[in-house]
């Protein structure tokens, strides 16, 4: 029996702790520092550690006999946190800090990309306001504006116009240090697709889609997500296969070239146009959110061990099972989102446990004196099954409506374009 310590506190974390918790194989879960769903779940312990504080962490698991770490978010990748615990001899699963390089620099990832001829948007990066706004004034609209580093998925800026390229400039750029991107809008369907690989073998999971805009009929600013579904039914095998070979194999096979292996979750976020055209909006080292929310209450397929063969190079015999049934994670956020938010207001009628068919997951909540309260912009994530998109989403919306606290909003057309198909 394993032990086995998550990094991170969102939804995410709440979903892989979930998980991995149904594994024959494993006796104990820590979650650092976890969140209020992973103390409420059974057999979870949270522990007071910062998802960032690598000493801390690994202190924790050589006291503590970890089996494996996984790793959720994306700072402890930046941190290095894999470098560290690799050179303990400790089963990590994610990638090094410079494999992370792909998600946590933009202007990296780009370059890299142009390099070796994997398709994305045309780009230029700037650290200087006058000389990207010389840029944009010369740029076709609309355009893109991405701060080069971290922002937890609220980097991205869609300019319609120059007053908006400008404000977006001016703001990604307020930081002296900071580097942004400037790149051509793509037209078309956005998909996630995420595999697992041991830097040499790819085992690749289902398919899903999230919608990054705050309001109904994907207007307003982008977000860390609104919600997501899986699977995508217009995504053929043979567009899988055409997506490993102009993405993920080039992508792996340029790294090692670098002398960079990669170990873990590579997640492409990718525009599919009209004509099935592929470019890579933006690479992501570790599962999405709230991807995973849809894709985990799907995998039939033991979650530990697909981990601990990944980190064991032992990924070339594995294979993924999945529920025929699609699923709709609907994400539940605090008044004022993506902006400030007032936090503090208490939750109700949030349930550790539904039905088979429906689970929540806590993304931005904390317990205070018996009770949840809110706690981050995204609070909860209510993620259902069904046997179509529209089923699916009609079952997790019911749910998303019987949760309240003052100020709550979410979308309620997640799948829509899924949903027209049908």
């Amino acid at each position: 029996m394993k032990k086995v310590l998550i990094i991170g506190q969102g939804g995410r974390e709440h979903a892989l702790a979930w998980k991995l918790q149904q594994s024959p194989e494993v006796s104990q879960i820590f979650v650092a520092p976890g969140n209020a769903g992973t103390a409420l779940e059974p057999g979870m312990t949270n522990i007071n550690i910062e998802a960032t504080d690598v000493t801390a962490l690994l202190e924790f698991a050589q006291t503590h006999q970890i089996d494996l770490t996984i790793v959720g978010p994306e700072a402890p990748l930046a941190a290095g946190v894999v470098d560290t615990f690799r050179a303990h001899d400790l089963a990590i699963f994610g990638p090094t800090q410079k494999a992370a390089l792909l998600e946590t620099s933009k202007v990296f990832s780009k370059t890299f990309m142009a390099k070796h001829g994997i398709p994305t948007a045309s780009f230029a990066h700037f650290d200087n306001a006058a000389a990207a706004k010389e840029y944009a004034r010369h740029h076709t609209l609309p355009l893109v504006v991405k701060a080069s580093g971290l922002m937890a998925g609220k980097g991205v800026i869609i300019c319609e116009n120059e007053q908006e390229a400008f404000a977006a400039i001016d703001a990604l750029l307020m930081d002296k240090n900071s580097e942004i991107v400037i790149e051509t809008f793509l037209q078309g369907e956005e998909l996630s697709f995420i595999v697992m690989t041991d830097g040499v073998h790819i085992v690749p999971l289902a398919t899903s889609q999230d919608h990054k805009r705050r309001d109904d009929g994907d207007k307003g600013p982008n977000t860390g997500g609104m919600g997501a579904y899986s699977p995508v039914s217009w995504v053929t095998p043979a567009l899988e296969e055409k997506i490993l070979n102009t993405v993920i194999k080039p992508t792996l096979s340029a790294l090692a070239k670098e002398n960079t292996s990669y170990c873990g979750f590579l997640y492409a976020g990718l525009m599919i146009s009209p004509s099935g055209d592929i470019q890579v909006l933006e690479f992501n080292c570790r599962l999405g959110d709230p991807e995973t929310q849809a894709l985990l209450p799907r995998l039939k397929t033991d979650l530990f061990a697909l981990c601990w063969a990944t980190t064991h190079s032992q990924l070339q015999d594995k294979c993924v099972e999945w529920d025929d049934r699609v699923a709709v994670s609907v994400v539940l956020c605090a008044s004022g989102y993506p902006g400030p938010v007032k936090r503090g207001d208490t939750i109700h009628h949030y349930r550790v446990d539904c039905d088979e068919a429906v689970k929540f997951f806590v993304s931005g909540a904390k317990n205070q004196e018996q009770q949840l309260i809110t706690a981050g912009g995204r609070v909860l994530c209510i993620s259902a099954l069904g046997k179509t998109v529209h089923e699916a989403r009609a079952r997790a919306l019911y749910w998303a409506e019987q949760v309240t606290w003052p100020g709550k909003f979410y979308r309620k057309d997640i799948g829509w374009r899924a949903v027209e198909r049908e």
